[in-house]
């Protein structure tokens, strides 16, 4: 699957979790963008990432992730494996 695949399929699960239809991925977005995004919706969006891609992420992938950037290179690589 290419980026351009996974941006579109997170930017469909980003404006479900956070019930924001207008959200647009960027690489250099973090929780500090999103008004909705707290430790809840952070872990729900973790637990849909992880369903819709079929992949299981460690806590210390999780632990790396500082903004969407970051998620997207994560997925990738993943999906490469």
């Amino acid at each position: 699957m290419d980026r351009n695949a996974i941006i579109e399929k997170l930017t469909v699960i980003f404006r479900t979790v956070f019930k924001n239809d207008v959200i647009v991925l960027r690489d250099d977005m973090t929780a500090d963008d999103v008004d909705s995004w707290d430790s809840l919706t952070h872990m729900a969006m973790i637990s849909e990432v992880e369903k819709c891609f079929s992949i299981k992420f460690k806590l210390k992938e999780l632990n790396k992730l500082r903004q969407v950037g970051d998620l997207i290179a994560i997925v990738e690589s993943k999906l490469q494996q």
